[in-house]
């Protein structure tokens, strides 16, 4: 293979300044590419060149291939990294590329084809005797044909799209009468994910534990493993936490699964960085599931306990290197965890947010890495995946790196845009996992409950805090104004404020007892009374005591709104004391509103049709996901005020109902 010196990267976000940060570390000229919705992006602003490739949707942008070449072509780059996602497993790009004299970092075009399918994969790993699960991975995709295997295969089974990832296209079957409506579903949201609605079928496993493999070839023929990740807390089939090495694999175990890897990678000559995936059952028995014939998300967990940079392996091979280090060279050397930090709300169904990255802070704590592409000021749109950033720690032990992972997702400050942190904290200190007893069915079976998932109102501590904020800011202006409005001398009548979350309002009551730049306050938020005093306030960090300790809080204030990082994390709050009565009323639960930014794709009611509590009225796009909208009251459609194909923002109205009162 030839040497190459300019690389550009297909992608975006955390990923694309990963790729970057090695690329210059070893010497490497770089390349970005952007959709118009990325031109101020954090990749985009470090590397060396970077080309604008179309509008914001991916398909037009970063999906669409012969830009990203004649990208490379002006720029003179000769190779091309895809990182994940997007283009990094799409065996025909890396045809393009090849027949570019172009340089594809990845493995060859014929492994992509192959572990792209998930049907012709599995065909391959028993033909390879890597043990796989019982199941149905035929070329015949009709209905009966699969509702004639699920009954060979016995329920409960999994209906998985053979093209897919990331848990689209992936359903969960308990008995037969459900069969064919969730084949319909899974096929239809494979086919607009992926492009294909090919389907197989597998027994289901009840609670396994997900284990990967990191494995590695070079074009001279050598295959090595860089041991196992533990990827078992997920929701939906998505990783929420990965950690290294798996807690329960004992030496014999993890050395016949790493065998396996290198026997599946082998068995496809395989050059490049991939991921052999395992289903690891209660008894021991592990079977294939996928290989993922790129970089994945949670590779900074096998580089902490190896010690090794993957993306410097796959750039070394990829220039027809020989791999750096033999089988009995790769150690493991203490413990790595990783979660993965989301635009998305636990408390709403984890739908995704968007709007403005107001404060971004990450703290800097031995043995924490922080994987990210944010810059303050840029927008989180609806065109992409949600995630914003892997937060990563490594210890000398599980507990260890779990403990500096729970400090490090809760120092992390995001303002503007809601966030998954508490949902992440509160996973990390739940006593199951602490002690290592997950499995795939964890969040199901011990988290459905926890309070990350549904909303919290403010603490009155917040509240008192927020209060104090806004006084002091009030004071200040009037100040700068000459005049006195907004300050309240020691002694004199409370200072009323109503503050408003989302649809709930809270009223403070706000007593000076000391001002100046020091000031000290007796705020009431209901019954609860507390004594705090305003330390000192940038604009970023505010200093209070509060109730004799001290602390500080990262806050963002613009006129009435007010955005502090609290025990939630982005906690968003508007000064409505003001405001006339009613002003800030909300629509009844009549109309339908987005719940984000996004494009419509599917309308299934007409004005004037009867709807009940619960129906499915519309569905929504948004970040990669499809997003069911459903009534929230009987009634009948007054007026639909949206099509196919719109692109909405959030809190739009979408389709109203006149409710309707059921008959006594």
């Amino acid at each position: 293979m030839p040497a190459f010196n300019k690389i550009l990267i297909a992608n975006r976000g955390e990923i694309a300044c990963r790729v970057l940060r090695t690329a210059h570390d070893l010497g490497y000229r770089t390349v970005a590419v952007y959709s118009e919705a990325d031109a101020e992006a954090r990749h985009v602003q470090l590397a060396d060149e970077a080309l604008c490739i179309g509008p914001a949707p991916a398909a037009q942008s970063y999906l669409h291939s012969e830009r990203i070449l004649a990208a490379a072509r002006k720029t003179a780059a000769d190779a091309i990294h895809p990182g994940y996602g997007f283009l990094s497993e799409n065996a025909e790009f890396a045809r393009a590329c090849e027949q570019a004299g172009i340089v594809f970092i990845g493995p060859s075009i014929e492994a992509i084809h192959l572990m792209g399918s998930k049907r012709l994969a599995k065909l391959a790993m028993q033909e390879a005797g890597v043990p796989c699960i019982p199941g149905y991975q035929g070329a015949a995709q009709d209905d009966t044909t699969l509702a004639r295997e699920a009954e060979r295969i016995g329920y409960p089974l999994m209906i998985k799209a053979s093209a897919g990832g990331g848990g689209r296209g992936m359903r969960l079957v308990e008995e037969p009468s459900e069969l064919l409506a969730q084949l319909r579903s899974a096929r239809s949201e494979a086919q607009g994910a992926f492009g294909s609605g090919e389907l197989i079928l597998e027994r289901a496993l009840r609670q396994p534990r997900h284990v990967e493999v990191q494995v590695f070839g070079d074009s001279q023929g050598n295959i090595v493993h860089l041991f196992e990740r533990d990827c078992s807390v997920q929701r939906r089939h998505q990783k929420v936490v990965e950690e290294a090495p798996c807690p329960v694999l004992d030496a014999e175990l993890r050395q016949a699964m790493g065998e396996a890897a290198v026997r599946a990678a082998a068995s496809v000559d395989y050059v490049g960085a991939g991921t052999v995936e395992f289903l690891l059952d209660q008894s021991g028995e592990f079977f294939f599931l996928e290989m993922n014939t790129r970089l994945q998300v949670e590779h900074p967990v096998t580089e902490l306990v190896t010690g090794q940079d993957l993306v410097a392996w796959q750039l070394r091979i990829a220039e027809g290197q020989a791999l750096p280090l033999r089988q009995e060279d790769i150690r493991l050397n203490g413990h790595a965890m990783e979660v993965r930090l989301y635009a998305e709300d636990p408390t709403a169904g984890f739908l995704p947010q968007t709007g403005q990255v107001l404060r971004w802070e990450t703290p800097r704590l031995d043995g924490v890495r922080i994987d990210h592409g944010l810059l303050e000021g840029q927008a989180v749109s609806p065109f992409y995946d949600p995630m914003l950033a892997k937060v990563i720690a490594h210890g000398a032990t599980r507990d260890e790196a779990r403990r500096k992972l729970l400090r490090a997702i809760e120092d992390c400050v995001l303002l503007g845009v809601g966030g998954n942190q508490r949902f992440l904290a509160n996973l990390l200190k739940h006593p199951e996992f602490a002690a290592g007893h997950v499995s795939t069915a964890f969040i199901d079976r011990h988290f459905a409950d926890d309070p990350s998932l549904s909303p919290q109102a403010p603490s009155s501590a917040e509240l008192a805090s927020a209060a104090a904020l806004l006084y002091q800011a009030s004071a200040l202006a009037a100040a700068h104004q000459g005049g006195l409005a907004g300050w309240r001398n020691a002694g004199s009548a409370p200072w009323r404020l109503l503050l408003q979350q989302g649809e709930r309002r809270f009223a403070v009551e706000l007593s000076v007892l000391e001002s100046g730049t020091r000031p000290g306050f007796a705020a009431r938020v209901g019954d609860e009374e507390l004594q705090l005093r305003l330390l000192g306030a940038d604009g970023r960090w505010a200093s209070l005591e509060l109730d004799g300790i001290r602390r500080r809080l990262a806050y963002h204030q613009d006129g009435a709104r007010l955005w502090l990082y609290g025990q939630g994390g982005n906690l968003e709050l508007l000064d409505i004391s003001q405001q006339p009565a009613g002003a800030a009323e909300g629509t009844g639960s009549g109309t339908l509103k987005a719940p984000m930014d996004g494009a419509i794709v599917e309308v299934l009611v007409s004005e004037g049709e009867p709807v009940a509590k619960g129906q499915l009225l519309l569905v929504l796009e948004a970040m990669k996901m499809e997003h069911p909208l459903k009534a929230g009251c009987d009634g009948r459609v007054r007026h639909v005020q949206v099509n196919q194909g719109d692109q909405v923002k959030s809190r739009q109205p979408l389709i109203e109902i006149e409710a309707t009162t059921p008959a006594e």
